[in-house]
């Protein structure tokens, strides 16, 4: 990036601290196990995992609150763990971000979900999971709009992040739309196959491909596909803005007035993209908070995407990383804009 860019968009950075954030979703703890493999197992053809040691980090909805946490903002927390030894770490964990818990709603009839991840040589070799990904108790769900209805009026955005395990639905988002409306803040979501008639009427939604193509149901394969497909969403969802987030290829962002702009990805290296999608949301949504335009509030999100999937595991990214990040020139100078055709 030029330096007079990079240095327009440190500035930016400067208003991300303070802001106030409701995050709405499904809350998870990750696990991960470190270890090494030196030898296949007798019994079955799988690698012996040599076990060095084990940590416990923020996961789901969690980690887009330990990221906007660490980006100086004021964090309200909606969500469900269980009444177990997960639940109690993961609430734990959130509390030492800074981030206001009292929306977390402690369930006797369901488990704290927990994705359990075996590392070796950064590598991932497997993942197992553990959650009841069913629709929550009524009294549950009542915690939980309450919680939200009395957070929102406070708030500078929302960020929904669902992940289909139970904890949003479609009342969730009514409640969240028509209550940001009123306080004039923006509502981000990031989608789950499936529930995409529920994101009606929000700021902006974040699927990576195979989210978009499946959601829009035009598969992806080219820009023509691309542009087709989130011209579509946009269509159904009838929301202000589509960003379709496409790995290696960077993201597109795609507006109601037409406006197409395509951000090439500021990743150097990939290791892992794990958390990858809870990062973009939060840095995207931070920034909206802050009254950034949405073409440099996604662009700031590209930038800190690409430093967390040259990681390995979920990580965050502070302002001093962020600010990092611009200066080695991950926004690529021109931006391509284009303009999508009306149908």
């Amino acid at each position: 990036m030029k330096a007079a860019g990079a240095d327009r968009f440190s500035k930016l950075v400067d208003r991300l601290p303070g802001r106030r954030v409701v995050v709405a979703g499904d809350l998870m703890l990750d696990r991960y196990v470190w270890g090494s493999v030196e030898r296949i197992s007798p019994e079955a053809p799988v690698p012996i995992v040599r076990v060095m040691r084990e940590t416990v980090h923020l996961g789901g909805a969690a980690n887009v609150v330990g990221n906007l946490a660490r980006l100086g903002a004021k964090v309200s927390v909606i969500g469900a763990i269980g009444r177990d030894e997960a639940g109690s770490v993961l609430l734990t964990e959130l509390r030492k971000t800074g981030a206001e818990c009292g929306g977390v709603v402690v369930s006797d009839k369901r488990p704290t979900t927990i994705k359990t991840r075996v590392i070796a040589q950064h590598q991932q070799v497997v993942r197992f999971d553990r959650e009841d990904a069913g629709e929550l108790s009524d009294g549950s769900r009542r915690r939980l709009l309450d919680g939200l209805t009395s957070r929102v009026p406070e708030a500078d955005a929302v960020v929904v992040s669902d992940y289909s395990k139970g904890v949003v639905s479609r009342d969730l988002l009514a409640k969240v739309v028509a209550r940001a409306r009123r306080r004039g803040i923006p509502v981000s979501v990031d989608p789950k196959v499936g529930h995409f008639p529920w994101y009606r009427g929000v700021t902006i939604v974040t699927p990576n491909t195979a989210e978009a193509s499946a959601g829009a149901g035009i598969p992806i394969r080219d820009e023509e596909s691309l542009s087709a497909a989130g011209g579509r969403l946009l269509k159904l969802l009838r929301s202000e803005s589509v960003l379709i987030t496409r790995g290696e290829h960077g993201m597109s962002l795609f507006e109601a007035d037409g406006r197409i702009t395509h951000i090439p990805t500021a990743a150097q290296e990939v290791f892992d993209v794990t958390g990858a999608g809870d990062t973009v949301i939060a840095v995207l949504t931070l920034a909206l908070a802050a009254g950034v335009s949405l073409v440099d509030a996604a662009r700031l999100s590209n930038a800190a995407a690409g430093v967390v999937v040259g990681e390995v595991g979920a990580v965050s990214v502070s302002p001093e990383i962020l600010r990092e990040a611009i200066g080695a020139g991950a926004h690529v100078e021109p931006e391509e804009r284009g303009r999508r055709k009306r149908n």
